[in-house]
Formats: C-alpha cells, sequence, structure tokens
C-alpha cells in the first residue's frame, strides 16, 4: 500500500460523497477517495472510475459531450487542481501519479482567420496514459498523444506527441530528457 493510501481515513464524509458519485457513474470501484470539491461534469455516465483511486480537492472530471469517455484506473491518483476535460476519449491507466495542477484536453479549436475562433469546430483526438506514468505538477497533455507505460513527464511540461515507455521527458513542447533505469 502506498503512504498516501496508508493515511487516508475513510470516514463519514468520504463514503457519504462516494455513495452520491455512484449512482451518477458508469462505474465507481471500491475504496475510491473523493476529496472535498470534487467535480464530475456534464455527461457523469461516461466516467469510469476503478478501486481505490484517490481523486483530490479541486479536480474537474468533464465529459463533455454524451459520447466522450473517461477512464481511470485502479490506485491512480488524481491530484489537486487538476483539470481532465474529454471530447473524444482519455484513458488513464491503473498506478499512475498524476501531480496538482495537470491539465489533460483531448480537444482543440480552429483557428481559420476567416471565422470566429468560438464559432469553429473542436477537432479532437483521444489521450493515453499507461499504467505506471508519473506526471509532474503543472504538466498540459494535448490530443491525441500516448505516455507509455512507466513514463515520466516532467513539472512544467507541454506534450504534444506521443512519449514511449519508460522514459523521462521534460520542457516546452516536451522531448526526451532522459530514461528510467
Amino acid at each position: 500500500m502506498s503512504q498516501l493510501r496508508q493515511h487516508l481515513k475513510y470516514g463519514f464524509g468520504q463514503k457519504w460523497r462516494a455513495f452520491r458519485q455512484k449512482r451518477r457513474l458508469s462505474h465507481l470501484g471500491s475504496r475510491v477517495w473523493i476529496d472535498k470539491n470534487v467535480e464530475l461534469m456534464r455527461y457523469p455516465i461516461n466516467i469510469r472510475i476503478e478501486d481505490e483511486v484517490v481523486l483530490k480537492e479541486g479536480a474537474r472530471i468533464c465529459a463533455c459531450n454524451d459520447r466522450a469517455k473517461i477512464s481511470i484506473g485502479a490506485r491512480t491518483t488524481i491530484g489537486y487542481h487538476n483539470f481532465i476535460f474529454a471530447s473524444a476519449g482519455i484513458e488513464i491507466g491503473s498506478d499512475c501519479l498524476i501531480a496538482p495542477f495537470v491539465y489533460l484536453v483531448d480537444s482543440d479549436h480552429g483557428i481559420q482567420k476567416d471565422q470566429l475562433i468560438n464559432q469553429q469546430p473542436n477537432q479532437t483526438a483521444p489521450i493515453k496514459i499507461a499504467n505506471g506514468a508519473w506526471i509532474a505538477s503543472n504538466v498540459t497533455i494535448l490530443k491525441g498523444v500516448e505516455i507509455g507505460e512507466g513514463a515520466v513527464i516532467a513539472a512544467n511540461s507541454v506534450v504534444n506527441r506521443n512519449v514511449p515507455a519508460f522514459e523521462i521527458w521534460g520542457g516546452s513542447p516536451a522531448k526526451k530528457i532522459g530514461e528510467r533505469e
């Protein structure tokens, strides 16, 4: 059991928040920690959360339309004030660590100059984060990106292309800076 999970206390408030969300989601596993001020937005029926996930305060998880799917694997931790917004799909594997202030968004707007940006269609592509990845604080992961198993993304990075398994990437835009040994 992780150091974090050893200290979590599943009191009445915690159990009440999980009970309230269980009916709204497609699946809510056992012993999911939902902190105060967590929002599961728009189409919560399209959100799947496996066992022992930790959702820390201020997290915003949004399936933005009726086709968007979000899944979070077992024992993953979603840090304080994370934004996970799916228009196509976002899949986060098991045993991932996602630090505070991370932004995952699988879409962006068109930018043709002959039309207002807010009237142009979104361009979408799913995001996938494989098992055991660590996403450090203040990272942005953009549409269509796959983060490989056990990969590490350094703090303050912007990831706009795929990251192979067990590599360490950082920067804006992110590039390979090392490998896990």
